[in-house]
């Protein structure tokens, strides 16, 4: 028996200022973090404000709803639905399967009567089709899978070691809550959203041939969260696995699997400076029990596997986030949020001076009054050394925003 839905406060403040208003609402994010969710909520908030509005909900993951393949179909159904007495609430879940939807959503937001919300899980389409056809006419919102506060508000759990284990070893895709807790259960599942999201919107509408190496591909991405990934890097395993692809195919790949939401490219930034460098990238995963549904999740890999963790609650909270260089020094990560500078490194403990110096030396040398963090497993209460404060990831999960 599924549980009551959730309501997620953090996008619900941040999209209830605009209900009525001229401006296209999208949600965006990886398919299954819970956007037709939180569309419901809308409605409900909707109905609950305003008795007589009318509703209308196209959901394109339903059959029922194949009919409509462009935006000749969608208008035409929109026609016969609405009311043009009433006011029409207009709800699309994945907008980017109709052809040429920003016509009908134009056309929609022109004709004055429609309020309209929609949500896609293709980046790279969406972001073409709304800026060239709706520049200034929409208003976007990246959903994130849970975060590990909302993890316990959705499984009604407390904070403790255990949960903690539990949320990064099964990540925070919103239905496990509406599974029996079986390890073999979860990573079904998401085994299931990963082929979903890589055969249907990768594979499919890329016209990807060689669907091995993109698996294998994946595969380096998942062992190398964290590394500097460059083309030579991939590269060098492409020949270690005896495949022969073209560098620019590769990161054509990478895009592709970027413009769906699975993973996220993050930039290195001069640290006191402006420059953004175009050479060596690192990829963190939207969710990391989608990574561990396809490498399983191994004391060894700790390290990589808290930078995701801190790297995904920073997105999730809004935060801009660069890997921080600094001549020959790096520093995790920077977060940048309405001109506000955090810098923060990773660790799994700090067991000896050796960790402690390599840990807290570079935040030293920063030039600046931004507050620093040194994140890791430890278990205390706050410390700080020398102006730099020193949390447990618990901490910062649960207090961080």
């Amino acid at each position: 028996m599924k549980k009551p839905i959730k309501y997620r406060p953090y996008y619900f403040s941040k999209i209830e200022p605009f209900i009525n208003d001229s401006l296209i609402k999208v949600l965006v994010g990886q398919r299954r973090v819970g956007k037709s969710y939180i569309l419901k909520q809308l409605s409900q908030e909707i109905l609950s404000r305003f008795p007589e509005a009318k509703i209308l909900f196209i959901n394109k993951e339903k059959y029922e709803f194949d009919f409509i393949k462009d935006y000749k179909d969608l208008i035409s159904y929109i026609q016969e639905k609405s009311n043009s007495q009433v006011k029409t609430y207009l709800f699309i879940d994945e907008v980017q399967e109709i052809e040429q939807f920003e016509l009908a959503l134009r056309s929609l937001q022109s004709d004055g009567n429609f309020d309209i919300y929609c949500t896609g899980s293709n980046a790279k389409l969406l972001s073409g089709e709304l800026a060239t056809a709706l520049a200034g006419r929409y208003v976007q919102f990246h959903i994130h899978s849970l975060t590990y506060k909302e993890f316990l508000d959705f499984h009604e759990l407390s904070a403790s070691n255990e949960t903690l284990y539990d949320y990064i070893k099964y990540g925070g895709m919103p239905h496990l809550v509406n599974l029996r807790k079986d390890e073999s259960v979860y990573y079904e599942y998401l085994k299931n959203i990963y082929d979903s999201i890589i055969l249907r919107d990768v594979v499919a509408r890329y016209n990807i041939r060689n669907v091995h190496f993109l698996q294998n591909l994946i595969e380096f991405l998942a062992d190398n969260v964290g590394s500097i990934v460059s083309a030579k890097k991939i590269s060098d395993y492409l020949k270690s696995q005896q495949i022969s692809l073209m560098p620019q195919t590769v990161l054509d790949y990478l895009v592709y699997l970027e413009s769906v939401f699975y993973i996220e490219r993050v930039k290195r930034k001069e640290i006191g400076g402006k420059k953004i460098f175009e050479i060596g990238d690192k990829f963190y995963f939207e969710d990391l029990g989608m990574r561990h549904a396809l490498i399983p999740f191994q004391q060894k890999d700790i390290n990589k596997v808290l930078e995701n963790l801190v790297f995904h609650h920073l997105r999730a909270n809004g935060y801009k986030v660069f890997i921080g260089k600094m001549d020959d020094k790096e520093v995790d990560f920077i977060a940048e949020k309405q001109e506000k500078i955090t810098y923060i490194q990773v660790a799994y403990m700090i067991m000896d001076e050796k960790t402690h110096e390599r840990e807290f030396g570079n935040l030293l040398k920063i030039p600046d009054n931004n507050p620093k963090y040194v994140i890791s497993m430890d278990e205390f209460t706050e410390t700080s050394y020398k102006g730099i404060f020193h949390w447990s990831i618990m901490k910062f999960l649960l207090e961080f925003e």
